[in-house]
């Protein structure tokens, strides 16, 4: 048996499935400044990798939030990796406060600073891209309607890697423990991989 839905009829369920399904996702924990040189620190589970060559990522809001206006402001963000060992910094940095409030010292972590950007980077964490802003985009639904919901797009134009989770000159994934969202109040981590080699023609 399958369960089927319209999404213009509801799921029916105690929860909408759609994050769920839509899982593991990264977590985008997105670092910024204000205009008036403000840190701003927030998680964004809506993220991933755009481009590889040149590098570019993007995260998205669910509502013109700090992270969002900060980066359209000052035209950059750090994207921080969000490893099991901050999850509950990462958690705290969520927390829906004020304007102004700095969610670094909220979350009790220490700052670095970035080779280009003027937004610091959470020093703790195994990586952290620094980006430049090629676009903010409000998305629309398929009527043309306005949705209130940001894409955001940065192109990498610095990356810090703790030397600990290098081996052999690669970024050791079992070692960093990157944190992914699951839908409702789920979460997972990477703690071992595997290899799998693509077919040649």
């Amino acid at each position: 048996m399958t369960y089927s839905y319209d999404v213009a009829d509801g799921h029916g369920l105690p929860h909408d499935p759609f994050k769920a399904i839509l899982a593991p996702r990264p977590i985008g924990w997105i670092s910024t400044v204000d205009a008036e040189g403000r840190p701003n620190l927030a998680p964004y589970s809506f993220f991933n990798g755009v481009a590889g060559s040149p590098p570019m990522l993007m995260f998205s809001s669910e509502g013109w939030k700090h992270s969002v206006a900060n980066a359209e402001a000052t035209r950059e963000f750090v994207c921080n990796f969000a490893s099991l060992a901050l999850k509950d910094a990462m958690n705290a940095s969520s927390a829906p406060v004020a304007e102004g409030v700095n969610e670094f010292e909220l979350a009790g972590l220490a700052t670095a600073p970035c080779r280009h950007v003027r937004a610091p980077r959470v020093a703790a964490a195994p990586a952290a891209l620094e980006c430049r802003v090629v676009g903010v985009t409000e998305l629309s639904d398929l009527n043309g309607a306005a949705l209130n919901r940001w894409l955001v797009i940065g192109q990498v134009v610095a990356v810090h890697i703790d030397e600990a989770c290098l081996t052999d000159g690669l970024f050791d994934l079992a070692k960093a423990q990157p944190l992914a969202r699951c839908g409702y109040q789920d979460y997972a981590a990477v703690t071992e991989v595997f290899a799998l080699a693509r077919p040649t023609a």
